[in-house]
Formats: C-alpha cells, structure tokens, sequence
C-alpha cells in the first residue's frame, strides 16, 4: 500500500525533543529573572508562571520542584561565570594584570544577567547536600582560576607580590557585590561601569614603581 503524501500536525521526535529543550531554557531564564528580583523564599512558582502566561502545573514539566529550578539556576551561573573568559580574547604575548582584567571584566559583566545575579545572591545552603557539593565544587574551580591568574602576574611582574588566594577572594567578593547594589538593567551590562570598578579594584595591585 503506497503510504499517503499527508501532512501531519504533529512534530516528529527531533522537533519535540527541540521544542521542550526551549521551552525549559524559557523556563529556566523565567526563574532566574524572578529568583534575582525577589529572592528565593519570596519568590513563588505562580509568579515564574505568570511570567511566561502558562499555568503553575506546565513549570513541573521541566522542574521536579522550587529547589531544582534553583539548582538549575545558580548551576548555570557559574558555569557562565566559569566560562567567561575574556583573556582567551588576550593576545597570548600579553602580561598576567591583562588577562586578568580581561577575564575579570567578563566576569563582572555576568554578575549583570539574571543568571549571574542568582549565583551571587542567593545562599547555595538553600539547595540539598548534593546539589550544595555541585556547586561548591564549581566556586572551587572560578576561585583557582582567579588564583591562577593573579599568580602569573605576580610571576611576570605586572602584578604587585601578595597572597593570591586572599587577593582572588577580595576580587570576586568585590565584583560579586555589583549584583547586590546595582540596579537590575534589561539590556547589555553597564560596560562604563564594569571598566571603572575593576580599574579601582586594580589599582591596588600595580607594582610601586621606583
């Protein structure tokens, strides 16, 4: 029997498994948005709901619970934070005070995103012992890279002698508060801004000329 030249109304395998991989970043960017606004125990899934104009049952699709849009959230933060790495942008042949800005100017410019703001703004004691571990190792991972970085420019001079470890934490303690105090933008991160702060920042750790 000669099949039926037919157009279906319904999606194929690949189209439905396209469609539910963006309707859970919706989803996701949604939760984000009303987490970073309103903190985790304020916010409500009706509001995540609302947001998108689907009904509260439709977010359990994607998200088991309150806690695992959270996780999802703050996850995906830092691996943005992780990745955003604008010293790769640096010519190679440059010194460590610039790839360190470049990375830290990427960095900053994250904190600005809805998902960057929950990473920073929301305590990950909020989340289970597992996922808490998850993103701890994670942190673990930003926090050796600035290390890193800070202790070639030590190496090469560009940067003043002091303890990377404590000078990586005052550095992300530093841009991490831009989430809390600076007002929630739209649009693309407030670049004037990010070059300003970090410039100030930086200039503790200029090496004293003679």
């Amino acid at each position: 029997m000669a099949k039926a030249a037919i157009a279906s109304p319904w999606k194929n395998e690949t189209e439905r498994k396209t469609e539910r991989a963006l309707k859970r970043e919706a989803v996701l960017a949604a939760a984000a948005h009303v987490f970073s606004e309103r903190g985790y125990h304020r916010a409500s899934l009706d509001e995540v709901a609302q947001v998108l104009n689907v009904t509260k049952p439709t977010l359990y699709y994607y998200f088991k619970n309150k806690e695992a849009m959270l996780f999802a959230c703050i996850q995906h933060g830092l691996d943005m934070l992780e990745a955003a790495d604008g010293a790769a942008e640096t010519p190679e042949d440059s010194d460590g005070m610039a790839h360190l800005v470049a990375y830290l100017e990427g960095y900053a410019a994250v904190i600005e995103t809805d998902f960057g703001r929950c990473a920073v703004r929301i305590s990950d004691s909020e989340l289970s012992e597992g996922s808490r571990q998850k993103v701890r190792r994670v942190k673990g991972v930003i926090d050796r890279k600035i290390r890193q970085l800070v202790s070639a420019g030590i190496a090469d001079g560009s940067i003043a002698s002091s303890d990377p470890k404590i000078t990586a934490f005052a550095l992300a303690g530093a841009l991490n508060s831009i989430g809390q105090w600076h007002p929630q933008a739209s649009g693309p991160a407030d670049k004037k801004l990010i070059d300003e702060y970090i410039n100030l920042l930086l200039k503790g750790l200029a090496p004293r000329r003679p």
